[in-house]
């Protein structure tokens, strides 16, 4: 007999036939016509090339082969349940890697509190972070990520989302810095002073970059680096200004001497999602880390969830 050829709901009657020995039983089982029932059993007849169940007096019997093949279809059948069955998800119990990316603001401010809540509910999963880059909205079904938060101007096509929060571009700097003498950074400050540009995870400031070029004004990118406390260190020892979200802004000004100030225009918000694949949808042990996570951003004080 080959699956090739067989509808699997055969086997099910097969196994109610060999049960029962009585095509009206089996029928009635099966809740089917005795007719269907016949036309079944002459199926399967002709599938197994063999009778499987002959008649002796007014009974019907099994045959060698239906004996034989009896206890390891209901083992197979068995199994087909199982593998169909919606089982409970035990996250205690749930091993795997599971990849995660974002920017290295998120993985130094907001992993911590992920992680923290993984050891306790989720020890056997293995977190592995990969720096977001926006080439990989293009290909993200081929990066093997499978949960991602970053920046989009519009909801992401193609992939499911949530919408984290928004904010605004402001410019950073360090206290006491030539520019902070005046209430607010000028458009002439900005083009005067050097910049420092945070190049890892994601697409921070060209929103102002645009602003700016329709006013005709360029800014110098002294410094392009890939991580925020590298950044951090070079506007505390110099006269850069950094032009940063909103939210990215105000943590990092509690935790060093640096201030912040609205810039001299009105940029596009930035909006921050957290998105992943329609594969992952209906996923449980997925659905149960973007929750944990999703939570975690939502909570943190250094979320833009805060803002």
């Amino acid at each position: 007999m080959s699956l090739n050829h067989i509808n699997l709901n055969l086997l099910r009657s097969l196994q109610v036939l060999l049960e029962e020995c009585h095509v009206s039983r089996a029928a009635f089982r099966l809740n089917i016509t005795q007719s269907a029932m016949s036309r079944q059993l002459a199926q399967l007849r002709e599938l197994c090339s063999d009778p499987l169940l002959v008649r002796q007096g007014n009974a019907l019997v099994p045959t060698s082969k239906a004996v034989g093949m009896q206890e390891q279809l209901t083992y197979l059948l068995e199994e087909f349940e199982q593998l169909l069955q919606d089982k409970p998800f035990d996250p205690k119990t749930w091993q795997q890697e599971f990849v995660f990316s974002s920017s290295d603001y998120v993985a130094q401010y907001i992993v911590p509190d992920v992680v923290s809540e993984m050891v306790k509910q989720a020890p056997n999963v293995n977190l592995a972070y990969r720096l977001w880059r926006p080439g990989y909205m293009q290909n993200f079904s081929e990066m093997g990520i499978h949960l991602a938060s970053t920046m989009q101007p519009h909801k992401p096509k193609n992939m499911i989302s949530i919408k984290i929060g928004e904010d605004t571009s402001v410019c950073l700097m360090r206290r006491g810095h030539p520019a902070s003498k005046n209430e607010d950074i000028r458009v002439n400050d900005l083009a005067y002073y050097p910049h420092v540009k945070v190049t890892g995870g994601g697409d921070k400031d060209s929103i102002a970059d645009e602003a700016l070029r329709v006013m005709g004004v360029d800014r110098r990118i002294a410094l392009q680096i890939p991580f925020f406390s590298a950044a951090v260190n070079a506007l505390l020892s110099s006269d850069y200004l950094m032009i940063v979200p909103e939210h990215i802004a105000a943590n990092l000004s509690q935790e060093h001497p640096l201030m912040f100030s609205s810039l001299p225009f009105d940029p596009e918000p930035h909006r921050y999602w957290l998105m992943w694949h329609p594969k992952y949808d209906q996923d449980k042990a997925h659905s149960w880390i973007r929750d944990l996570i999703l939570g975690c951003i939502r909570t943190s004080k250094h979320s833009v969830a805060m803002i």
